[in-house]
């Protein structure tokens, strides 16, 4: 920030409080994430065509044990597995060649994953890979009447239930082939997600309401794929520059 602390003084807490409502109001998150990508596009770093779709959970704190005595109302709880979850959802939309971010929206954490389907996908996209949880996104309205989205072939994973076969049987599963080879391709949208779970630690909502948590989500997928970058031993002039 450049700041001489020998002759000026330092931003104190209400400063910048004031100055991060700013970025919020102008939704400054989302323009900058938005820039990245155009910048990853004119550097031929996006490859269109394909897009993975997925949603992780962000917890949010559950107890009322707070001046209001009441939770976030824009958080909800959701049950997932054997256990209950409260908070909100980051769905993202991540190309299928390289692996990088090109879309995300939040929700509640009760918002099924396949509802966000048609705001995570691309005009230019083909196919589409997802989890069991997307199986029944094609029959979507927004997908059916869309003339570009109708034409997707959606590879979804089916649920590993559905792919039983005879004990007796010694020779090789070809459903469960088919399905993994679904899966190679989709396990490229988990890195992004562990990037700002894990190395980033955003694993908890840290403001109320989904907006200026998803303020904050923008810069981080953002940083996200600029780390991703520089993994690939990306040359980053073109893209920051």
């Amino acid at each position: 920030m450049r700041i001489d602390f020998y002759n000026e003084q330092v931003p104190d807490a209400t400063t910048l409080l004031k100055f991060r409502h700013l970025f919020e109001k102008h939704q400054i998150g989302e323009k900058i994430f938005s820039d990245l990508k155009e910048r990853l596009d004119k550097a031929g770093l996006l490859m269109h065509g394909g897009s993975i779709v997925d949603a992780t959970i962000i917890h949010a704190p559950s107890s009322t044990k707070n001046a209001k005595g009441e939770r976030d109302a824009e958080m909800h709880q959701v049950k997932k597995g054997n256990q209950w979850y409260f908070g909100m959802k980051v769905h993202a939309g991540v190309d299928a060649g390289t692996g990088f971010v090109h879309t995300i929206t939040g929700t509640a954490a009760n918002v099924h994953d396949s509802q966000q389907i048609s705001e995570l996908i691309r005009k230019d996209d083909e196919v589409v890979y997802g989890a069991s949880d997307y199986l029944g996104a094609p029959e979507q309205d927004a997908i059916k009447s869309n003339e570009s989205f109708s034409k997707i072939k959606f590879r979804i994973n089916k649920r590993p239930s559905s792919l039983k076969i005879n004990d007796c049987y010694k020779g090789e599963n070809r459903d469960r082939s088919i399905e993994r080879s679904k899966s190679s391709v989709r396990n490229k949208v988990e890195h992004p997600f562990l990037i700002v779970k894990r190395y980033f630690g955003y694993c908890k909502v840290v403001y109320k309401g989904i907006a200026k948590n998803m303020n904050r989500f923008n810069l981080l997928f953002a940083c996200a794929n600029l780390l991703m970058c520089v993994r690939d031993n990306r040359n980053l002039a073109p893209i920051v520059g």
